[in-house]
């Protein structure tokens, strides 16, 4: 296909390129020119650049620019070209640097996969295992593909390109807290907890000579954010993601599947199935956020419990549960140790002696109130057992 027919292609598909920049008057122009091969429908963002960057800009009539005086990074001005772009009624963005490392010619890669992936974030796939790739970039880049995979479940081969294609509708309902090279990060995992689909093309890459090559990653500083970020992520992944996930799958086909399988048709003795059920509600309201579902597993494979009535039953730490826990918990607390320390979130006046108190209603009361409640409904998930499920023996005799 010509460079005429992909600018109509661009066209049809309401698609620009964005060109984040900052002091890149060395590279900018060609890699303006190589673009403009294949559209015209181009934003640049100018990141506060003190060399002669914007001046190169103004030679090329008819491509938008935004601009302002002050370096802001990366992921700023990424978001305040998607804000432009979608003010100006695009719908897809392809994002490329302006450093000379991306090749215009794979610009169709991203376009002509709209129509099999509509509204996907689609990355540009670097083949970091390939020669020539500077081992620093190529360990990044899997530490970072590890942690995506961890907090979304889907597998990336390269999550640090930052040649990409973004759908603008999505992105435009979402508030980013990120400014630098980490955005790209924060982008697509929570895009991808959204529900937005994340793929990639292949697409080829150019590493110049370390003597000429000019680079505003800061490797400390910025893996440092990269780092923190992804704690963040990962916690929230675990507390709320994760969690809501499992309800959202949980219908009504589903929850029949699951007890059919799981206690009707199990061939595990009632008494078995109540442990389970016990351990799964102990471990829920134990207080060791974070890890509950894989101690629950663990206890499960020593116990020689059934682990999905385990892990179904730990998921009672749902975020509009925990609350109710840990309020029950201080509660119940409460009664053992000598004085009600739950005022103190309410004191002007806090001091270590009244946090080390608190903690300790807290763990106190969590251990009894997860007890409680798992004696509580082990007795009652007994009961119903034995009125309603089929004995095993019958089971063995059904199933001949």
């Amino acid at each position: 296909m010509s460079g005429d027919k992909y600018k109509e292609l661009f066209k049809a598909k309401k698609c620009c390129v964005i060109i984040p920049t900052y002091n890149n008057h060395q590279t900018i122009q060609q890699v303006i020119t190589d673009v403009l091969v294949y559209t015209d429908q181009i934003l640049v963002v100018n990141d506060g650049s003190t060399d002669n960057t914007a001046e190169l800009i103004k030679e090329f009539n008819g491509i938008d620019v935004v601009s302002y005086p002050k370096n802001k990074g990366k992921g700023y001005a990424l978001q305040q070209g998607f804000k432009a772009a979608w003010e100006d009624g695009y719908e897809y963005a392809i994002t490329i640097d302006s450093d000379g490392q991306h090749f215009a010619t794979d610009l169709p890669n991203f376009v002509e996969a709209i129509d099999k992936n509509p509204n996907a974030i689609i990355i540009g796939n670097r083949n970091m295992e390939q020669e020539g790739i500077p081992g620093k970039s190529s360990f990044g880049n899997r530490f970072s593909n590890f942690w995506f995979k961890f907090e979304t479940g889907i597998k990336m081969p390269d999550t640090q390109s930052g040649y990409r294609l973004y759908p603008l509708k999505p992105l435009s309902k979402m508030f980013f807290f990120t400014k630098k090279y980490e955005f790209e990060i924060e982008v697509i995992v929570r895009a991808a907890w959204k529900g937005v689909k994340v793929t990639d093309v292949p697409i080829q890459i150019y590493y110049a000579p370390i003597e000429t090559r000019v680079s505003h990653f800061r490797p400390f500083r910025d893996f440092s954010r990269v780092s923190i970020l992804n704690t963040f992520l990962v916690l929230y992944a675990l507390l709320i993601v994760k969690p809501f996930e499992f309800i959202r799958k949980l219908n009504k086909k589903s929850v029949q599947e699951f007890f059919q399988t799981q206690i009707t048709q199990n061939k595990e003795p009632n008494i078995n199935i109540t442990f389970a059920v016990m351990l799964g509600l102990f471990m829920g309201v134990a207080p060791v956020w974070g890890y509950q579902m894989l101690i629950a597993f663990g206890l499960a494979h020593l116990l020689k419990l059934n682990k999905v009535i385990v892990l179904v039953a730990s998921n009672i730490s749902i975020p509009p549960m925990i609350p109710v826990i840990i309020f029950a918990s201080f509660r119940t607390g409460g009664l053992f140790i000598e004085a009600n320390k739950l005022n103190v979130i309410y004191s002007k006046k806090l001091s270590l002696s009244l946090i080390k108190d608190n903690i300790v209603q807290y763990l106190t009361g969590s251990l009894v109130f997860g007890l409680i409640l798992a004696l509580t409904f082990g007795l009652i998930t007994y009961i119903l057992l034995l009125i309603f499920r089929k004995k095993p023996e019958l089971q063995k005799e059904l199933a001949k």
